[in-house]
């Protein structure tokens, strides 16, 4: 399996990365929590466009995303415009979201930018291929706020991203009970194993928080810690995130 490199962060290889999101509005508050974060342990930022206040202004968002990179140095940046219909705060038309996308792989201050698979096959084909002809890396998405699929589902929703040559698949569903949890592990486990070529991203949101600290048992490369404010529910603070990786990884490689 390949790994992926975001600046010096290796997905797929060691303990799971951490990413952890700002969800500010305005950009104010989006660099001083980027000045924050210099406190905390962590390995890549998401910048949560959707609730950025100018986030229809393709120039304000291009000119506080080179102010971000600025203040966050060499730390990878994880670009998101998560639509409503998958839990984010604002809808998009199609053809911006394309454009915004665009515009911010060719900036070169995005290290990736997350496409929302099940968008139609046309459009995700587009955002792609721009990203990619722009050096970044894609991570796909979706998102399942109301229920978990079962394991057929999962596994067709990971591998048509896959297939959809997006460099970082990742899902993310809610549980309605502890089966659900272990439905989403067990299709984590079995598509790292048989059919990914590449790292993968999942996890059981709100109570399937454990699925956010086991995921270098199943198979799952990064996971989603909060500095105060949370963009999906079930993320926990980052030192506490941290630790219960390191004991995971500890005990799963003593000695290394």
């Amino acid at each position: 399996m390949k790994t992926v490199k975001l600046r010096g962060v290796e997905v797929g290889a060691g303990m799971p990365k951490v990413i952890v999101p700002i969800v500010a509005a305005t950009r104010a508050g989006i660099l001083e929590k980027a000045r924050e974060f210099k406190d905390h342990a962590l390995d890549v930022v998401e910048w949560r466009v959707d609730f950025y206040e100018d986030v229809f202004e393709t120039g304000q968002v291009l000119s506080t995303l080179e102010q971000l990179r600025a203040v966050l140095g060499d730390t990878p940046i994880l670009f998101t415009f998560r639509t409503r219909k998958e839990g984010g705060e604002k809808d998009i038309s199609t053809e911006d979201y394309i454009a915004l996308n665009s515009a911010v792989a060719q900036s070169g201050n995005a290290d990736a930018i997350d496409v929302e698979i099940f968008s139609g096959d046309q459009v995700v084909r587009k955002c792609i291929d721009a990203i990619h002809a722009a050096g970044a890396v894609v991570v796909g998405s979706n998102h399942d706020f109301g229920k978990t699929p079962d394991k057929a589902d999962l596994l067709y929703r990971l591998r048509k991203m896959q297939d959809m040559d997006a460099d970082i698949p990742k899902i993310a569903v809610m549980p309605q009970g502890p089966a659900d949890v272990v439905t989403l592990l067990d299709a984590t486990q079995e598509m790292y194993t048989k059919y990914a070529d590449r790292p993968i991203i999942t996890m059981s949101m709100s109570n399937g928080v454990i699925s956010r600290l086991c995921g270098e048992c199943f198979g799952s490369s990064m996971t989603f810690g909060a500095v105060g404010q949370v963009s999906a529910p079930g993320q926990i603070p980052v030192e506490q995130l941290n630790t219960a990786l390191k004991i995971l990884h500890d005990a799963l490689a003593p000695g290394k």
